[in-house]
C-alpha cells in the first residue's frame, strides 16, 4: 500500500459503479430486448467514450445527454426497434440505481472518523441530486461536485483540481475512491491519493502505474485510514 493515510482530509467518490450499481440498467434492458448484455456493454462503453472524446474536441454536454446517445447507439448496433419513449424510460434507470451494501455504512464510520466527504462525478448535478436522495447518503456527504460545473470530464485534471478548490482541500490531501480505471488514473496525474474499488475481482491494467490503494469495499478504506 502506498496511501499516505496521514495526509488524507478529504475523500471524495465517484458516483456510478462505484456508489450505485450500473448493471441494473441492464435489467430495464432485459424487458425490451432479447440479449440485453451486449446492449449494456455498448452502452456503458461508448457513455464513456463520447465523455473522452468530447474533451478532446470541444463537444461538451451533460452526461445525461452523452447517455442518451450512446444508448441510442447501442440499440441501432444491435437492431433493436425500441421508440423514443421507451428509450427515455430505460435512461431513466439511472435516476434509480441501486446503492452497493457497504456504501452507507462505509461512507459514515469514514465521516464520523473526521473524514470530510463528497462525490466528484461526470454526472450532471440533476442526476447526482437524485442518486444521492436514492442511495439516502446526503446526510453523510458535504456536496457534490459535478463535471458540469467547468464542462470538462474525467480524466481531464482541471476536474480534479476544481473539486480540490470546491471542498477547499489542498489536492495531495484528498483520497479520491473510484471503480474506474480511468479515474484513478486521472486522479492521481493531477495530484490525488488514488482509491481503487474494485469489486469484481478485476484485473489492474497494464499501463499507467498502480492505485495508492486497491479495496473490495469502503470497510477496508476505512481500516487503512485507522477509522
Amino acid at each position: 500500500m502506498t496511501l499516505d493515510a496521514e495526509r488524507v482530509s478529504t475523500v471524495t467518490f465517484d458516483s456510478y459503479s462505484t456508489l450505485v450499481d450500473v448493471d441494473a440498467a441492464e435489467q430495464a434492458l432485459a424487458e425490451r430486448v432479447d440479449d440485453p448484455e451486449p446492449v449494456s456493454k455498448l452502452w456503458r462503453s461508448r457513455s464513456l467514450e463520447y465523455t473522452f472524446v468530447a474533451n478532446q474536441v470541444d463537444a461538451y454536454q451533460p452526461f445525461y445527454e452523452m447517455n442518451r446517445d450512446a444508448l441510442q447507439y447501442a440499440l441501432d448496433a444491435h437492431d433493436a426497434d425500441i421508440g423514443t419513449d421507451e428509450r427515455d424510460e430505460i435512461l431513466a434507470v439511472y435516476h434509480e440505481l441501486d446503492v452497493f451494501d457497504d456504501v452507507r455504512d462505509g461512507i459514515e464510520r469514514l465521516r464520523d472518523g473526521g473524514y470530510d466527504c463528497y462525490v466528484v462525478s461526470n454526472g450532471d448535478p440533476e442526476m447526482l441530486e437524485s442518486m444521492v436522495e436514492h442511495a439516502d447518503i446526503g446526510d453523510l456527504l458535504e456536496d457534490t461536485v459535478s463535471a458540469d460545473e467547468i464542462r470538462t470530464f474525467k480524466p481531464a485534471a482541471d476536474l480534479y483540481r476544481h473539486a480540490a478548490g470546491r471542498t477547499g482541500t489542498p489536492i495531495d490531501e484528498i483520497a479520491h475512491v473510484t471503480a474506474g480505471w480511468f479515474d484513478v488514473m486521472g486522479a492521481k496525474h493531477a495530484g490525488m491519493q488514488s482509491v481503487w474499488v474494485d469489486r469484481k475481482g478485476s484485473p489492474w491494467e497494464t499501463f499507467g502505474g498502480e492505485p495508492d490503494l486497491t479495496i473490495e469495499t469502503f470497510f477496508e478504506l476505512a481500516d487503512a485510514l485507522g477509522v
